[in-house]
């Protein structure tokens, strides 16, 4: 009975955790095309980019940390299942 405890909440929270992971990982990966973007026409423009801090890499560090921890809640559930198929008989 744990066993299939175990893996009902390990599932639960893998459900949770892609949820969680969707939408911020399409915003990253739209937010790194169109920085790679900007670079490649300023490359070619031959102007210098700026190195400092814009309001886009402040976006996409917070992107990343929102990316990181539904990774975790993933792993985490991931880790209840396999905990619960042992467990379970």
């Amino acid at each position: 009975m744990t066993g299939i405890v175990l893996i009902l909440l390990g599932l639960a929270t893998l459900a949770f955790g892609y949820y969680r992971f969707r939408a911020p990982w399409a915003r990253y990966q739209a937010l790194k095309a169109e920085d790679a973007n900007i670079a490649r026409y300023e490359s070619w423009r031959g102007g210098l980019r700026d190195s400092g801090t814009t309001g886009a890499s402040v976006a996409m560090e917070i992107l990343r940390n929102q990316v990181r921890n539904a990774a975790i809640v993933m792993v985490a559930g991931g880790a209840f299942v396999v905990l619960g198929l042992f467990l379970w008989r």
